[in-house]
């Protein structure tokens, strides 16, 4: 009797959690959340690249004055944009992008 009770709790237990993980797996594919992810990613790359913009502007910026110390042609530097690329990269990075979630429950 006990021997039937384990397997029967256990194939009961086993077809929950098998119905829950297919039911998330085909929320995250329905089209609403494909959509959500990709944005999710692109809003992430263009974060990426944008500090990378940054940093070869900054590295341009050093070498630029690093070539003109080397030619004797240093002129005083500009106060304004002296530490605008690093401004920048803080500015971008203070922006958090908030990510979706992939069950749509919290609307209904």
């Amino acid at each position: 009797m006990f021997r039937r009770t384990f397997w029967f709790t256990t194939g009961v237990a086993a077809g929950v959690w098998a119905t829950t993980k297919v039911n998330r797996k085909l929320a995250r594919l329905t089209p609403e959340s494909l959509a959500l992810q990709a944005a999710d990613r692109a809003v992430v790359a263009g974060r990426r690249v944008k500090l990378f913009a940054l940093d070869v502007r900054d590295g341009m910026a050093h070498r630029e004055a690093a070539l003109k110390d080397a030619l004797g042609l240093a002129a005083a530097p500009d106060p304004e944009r002296q530490d605008l690329p690093e401004q920048r990269r803080l500015v971008a990075l203070e922006q958090q992008h908030t990510y979706h979630s992939f069950t749509r429950k919290e609307d209904h």
